[in-house]
């Protein structure tokens, strides 16, 4: 059964950005979720319907996605105004709804790395954190061990210039679902996650067609400016406990995550046999993990 989901704008005018936000309810513990880069929070819709019988869920468009403010310009998409996106809400939501904190902090790929760098910045604030498949830049420690990889590398290039070049446009809902079913992106998704994509990943426009609510040029300079934090200091200064999901299918290797989250006090990484789009594909996963943390 699909939960109904209240839609709402939270102002955070010192951030220059209004926020669009998901409310599935519940009465519970509140937890907060973040999409990856070039989706939004109704793609974690399954996730929510696991979790609103125990939690009061909570997620939010980034900058650039969804109904959230679109700035100008690739500086407004470096990834600490992501990391102080999600702490201005989080801050505003655990006082609203959250008992002045949230229980838990849930961010998939980009999300994740932006749940863990608020938590950086206030560890209080958070209950604990359930990770999905984070993106980890590279340390300074291993920069050369990036740079090494020629591999990784032009995976970057490919992410960034796909996403400059991604269709955005198409005559009805009905053809872009049939456009993304027959891409490889998209095999793994359970049916529903690409219902929830078409429904809340694009927006119909006034001449009737339908376009994608993130444009290729944010998710490009999303992808490109991946390299300018410091991972390893601030996993150090999370001082919350986490769940790390990673994804045996993903893109990074666990060697990267063990150095990385062994830095970061309470910290478990739990491998999952599943690709990189984790919510899409085994929704069930990331709410044994928040659930699990209950126990």
């Amino acid at each position: 059964m699909k939960l109904p989901v209240v839609s709402r704008r939270i102002e955070l005018p010192e951030r220059g950005v209004e926020i669009s936000l998901l409310d599935w309810g519940g009465d519970g513990p509140l937890v907060f979720m973040h999409h990856a880069n070039g989706f939004c929070a109704g793609t974690l819709g399954l996730v929510a319907s696991g979790l609103v019988p125990r939690f009061r869920v909570i997620g939010m468009d980034a900058r650039g996605h969804g109904d959230s403010s679109k700035p100008e310009g690739p500086a407004a998409y470096t990834w600490p105004n992501f990391l102080a996106d999600y702490l201005a809400v989080a801050e505003r939501l655990a006082e609203e709804c959250g008992g002045g904190r949230v229980a838990v902090g849930l961010g998939h790929s980009f999300g994740g790395t932006a749940a863990l760098g608020a938590a950086a910045e206030r560890p209080a604030l958070f209950g604990r954190l359930v990770l999905v498949d984070p993106v980890i830049p590279p340390p300074p420690a291993m920069v050369a061990l990036y740079a090494a990889d020629p591999d990784r590398a032009a995976r970057l290039g490919r992410l960034v210039e796909g996403a400059r070049r991604r269709r955005s446009l198409w005559p009805s809902f009905a053809a872009a679902r049939d456009h993304f079913a027959k891409r490889s992106l998209f095999a793994a998704w359970l049916p529903e996650a690409l219902d929830l994509y078409i429904e809340h990943g694009l927006r119909q426009r006034a001449d009737g067609q339908v376009e994608l609510r993130c444009p290729g040029e944010a998710e490009a300079a999303i992808f490109s400016a991946s390299g300018g934090l410091d991972i390893e200091t601030i996993a150090r200064r999370a001082v919350v406990p986490a769940t790390v999901l990673w994804a045996t299918r993903g893109d990074f290797p666990r060697s990267v995550f063990e150095r990385v989250f062994a830095a970061m006090p309470g910290a478990r990484i739990v491998e999952v046999d599943c690709g990189h789009l984790i919510p899409m594909e085994r929704p069930d996963l990331v709410v044994d993990a928040v659930l699990q943390g209950e126990a």
